[in-house]
């Protein structure tokens, strides 16, 4: 049985541009409306420690006034955890951050961090927050996703989406291996970064793969389409790979 593949549009990137002017427009909370509407099964939103997109008041709106389930992505720390049991988004999505760099840059050191991981999974898990760890697809991080008890890995897509010709075709084969190991040892996997219309289909072919997060290219195709139309879109090459 083919499984259908869930979309979680991320909308960090409608606030960064309402931020760039202030104001309240673009709202990210009606992105997430249209997302609803087009075919999205989730959606997907990042409150970095310096709130340069998503703010504390979009994660209040989010989590109160959309029907999808909401996946929380947050740094491991005592505030981000506070704000996470406060809210109780249907996931919270583990991921590393830095302030200097412009977006997430690969993926969480799970293994070389289980003492603190540990613990932060079992607070949000015993909230019923479903956790997930966002890491490069290699199998000592996903047995350490394991280990500190999330259920469900994100494995990191930017360097497949980066690369071109047979480096391109190694990266897919490496997440390909990862999202097999992680069905063999219970994980949920999910996927997703710079994924873009040419780079999809290779990546939804994965059958262990459940689910894509993608939010970068839909908001800045929207300039061209429109949300509605790039998350269609999207949509619809996704569904083609698993009909």
């Amino acid at each position: 049985m083919v499984r259908r593949l869930r979309l979680g549009v991320n909308v960090d990137h409608v606030a960064t541009i309402r931020n760039a002017r202030g104001g309240r427009h673009p709202d990210p909370v009606r992105a997430a409306h249209m997302a609803a509407a087009a075919g999205a099964d989730g959606i997907t939103a990042h409150l970095r420690e310096d709130r340069r997109h998503i703010s504390d008041r979009d994660m209040e709106r989010l989590a109160s006034e959309i029907a999808l389930p909401l996946n929380f992505e947050m740094a491991a720390t005592d505030e981000m955890v506070g704000i996470a049991l406060r809210h109780r988004p249907h996931a919270a999505c583990i991921v590393p951050e830095r302030r200097e760099e412009r977006t997430t840059e690969g993926g969480l050191d799970v293994a070389g961090n289980l003492a603190t991981l540990t613990p932060m999974v079992g607070r949000l898990a015993d909230a019923g927050i479903r956790v997930s760890m966002f890491i490069e697809a290699d199998p000592r991080q996903l047995d350490a996703a394991r280990a500190v008890g999330a259920p469900v890995v994100e494995l990191h897509t930017g360097a497949y989406c980066e690369a071109e010709g047979e480096a391109r075709l190694r990266e897919l084969a490496r997440i390909a291996a990862a999202a097999a190991h992680a069905e063999a040892i219970g994980l949920e996997c999910h996927a997703g970064h710079g994924l873009a219309f040419d780079t999809v289909k290779p990546v939804a072919a994965i059958p262990t793969i459940v689910e894509l997060n993608i939010g970068h290219f839909l908001v800045g195709e929207a300039i061209f389409i429109g949300l509605e139309a790039s998350i269609r879109r999207m949509r619809q090459l996704m569904d083609e790979v698993r009909a």
